[in-house]
């Protein structure tokens, strides 16, 4: 491989590096959303690429220099218009100026006319197959080289196929920038639709969720209420009817509510809370149904009476309940709950919730969390749907490692809070 064949080869990696810089900045812009990232700045990456060809030629004989400038300019002004192609082709002259070169005058005439053209196409040119874009380009680059300025060439008796060489190179690196800028535009395009999708996919089963979920207590109201009508019934059934259907209203507000702190998890009134406490009620309130499910309760609480955090309470507690809860109701041929908590550090508490539960997949631990999803037949989702938004609105962490057949571990992380010393328990 000859010296000028290297040169070649560094001046299309050269050119071909803000490309890949392009793609990162399509990541950050179109699916991290990062509001910094403005579109006029899209067009910084063919201004790089342009300036690390002319500051890094293909130095033949003096005062003849080659690179591939032409090429960040034509994809720059076909895909950004004629704006771009203005501030491209004012870099180009300053810094043929500046470096020197070969026919100044004669380079800018050309330069402006393949400007001039790639911005009258640029309209025409984004709504083409790749088929046409790929020959709308390399036509271009084609006729920009064509006409350029000979002397010195002819003059310095260097060998025409150098400039047959620097024309090719130039024509096939302009078809691979060409596929490379189509193919990152149409799979960044795929990825905003495959976004799309999902957000309508989550807003159909939150829709779904609300409609089964409020509907069937509001229907059993509407058919209690229908009951009331009947004069014939006695005092007793009618107060008992006013009371299933007043239960079944409540639990259509709470099915609201768990949907607004899903949506809105924020505190409503920071206040701290005492974990060992709120953890002996829950294990207070489902001590029943583990004893109904023959599931054994076992508790590592001792010394960890001054475990603090801060949050909402009510939320807080309901998040313990779902979470015990499901472990109890994970065996259902009974078996052993720990739950354990302790100091992770300084300044993080650990609270871990172990079953010998039927386990789970990893295909739905991923899934945990999300709406509309379970493992219950008869569950919503809405538990876990709300316990992990709560937990992640006071700053904590759920980790979660199960095994199917083997049961399932929950480790909740929260920061602890230091509450004053002076405070009397």
């Amino acid at each position: 491989m000859d010296l000028y064949t290297k040169e070649l080869i560094i001046s299309f990696l050269l050119a071909l590096f803000p490309l890949f810089i392009w793609q990162l900045f399509y990541l950050l812009h179109y699916i991290y959303q990062f509001q910094w990232v403005k579109k006029w700045m899209f067009a910084v990456f063919p201004l790089l690429s342009i300036i690390l060809c002319m500051t890094f030629p293909i130095a033949l004989i003096e005062p003849l220099i080659l690179d591939l400038r032409r090429i960040p300019l034509i994809l720059g002004t076909l895909y950004g218009g004629y704006r771009v192609g203005f501030l491209l082709l004012i870099v180009i002259i300053s810094l043929h100026y500046l470096f020197g070169g070969e026919a100044f005058y004669n380079s800018y005439f050309i330069l402006l006319l393949t400007a001039v053209c790639a911005g009258l196409l640029s309209r025409y040119y984004v709504k083409v197959s790749l088929k046409k874009k790929i020959l709308i380009s390399s036509s271009l680059i084609l006729l920009s080289l064509v006409v350029f300025p000979t002397q010195t060439l002819v003059s310095s008796g260097v060998m025409t196929n150098i400039r047959i060489e620097h024309l090719l190179i130039n024509v096939i690196s302009m078809v691979i920038f060409t596929v490379l800028a189509e193919v990152i535009m149409f799979n960044f395009d795929l990825l905003q639709k495959s976004m799309k999708a999902q957000k309508l996919e989550v807003a159909s089963n939150l829709a779904a969720s609300i409609s089964h979920e409020i509907g069937n207590p509001l229907t059993a109201t509407r058919g209690f209420i229908q009951l009331l009508s009947d004069e014939k019934i006695s005092f007793e059934t009618r107060e008992r009817y006013l009371k299933i259907a007043a239960q079944e209203l409540d639990q259509a507000i709470d099915t609201i509510n768990d949907y607004l702190i899903f949506a809105n998890p924020a505190y409503k009134e920071k206040e701290e809370v005492f974990i060992f406490k709120e953890l002996k009620h829950v294990v207070e309130v489902l001590s029943p149904l583990a004893k109904f499910n023959n599931v054994k309760i076992n508790t590592s609480l001792i010394g960890n009476e001054d475990y603090y955090v801060l949050g909402e309470r009510k939320k807080f507690n309901q998040c313990l309940l779902n979470f015990v809860k499901n472990g109890i109701e994970s065996m259902p041929k009974g078996g052993e709950l720990q739950i354990c908590l302790n100091s992770e550090g300084a300044s993080t508490i650990n609270l871990s919730i172990k079953d010998e539960g039927i386990g789970m997949s990893k295909q739905q631990m991923n899934r945990l969390g999300e709406p509309y999803f379970t493992t219950k037949e008869n569950g919503t989702g809405l538990g876990l749907m709300v316990a992990y938004s709560v937990i992640k609105s006071m700053g904590g962490e759920i980790d979660v490692q199960s095994e199917l057949g083997k049961g399932t571990c929950i480790s909740i992380n929260l920061p602890q809070y230091f509450h004053p010393v002076s405070r009397v328990n």
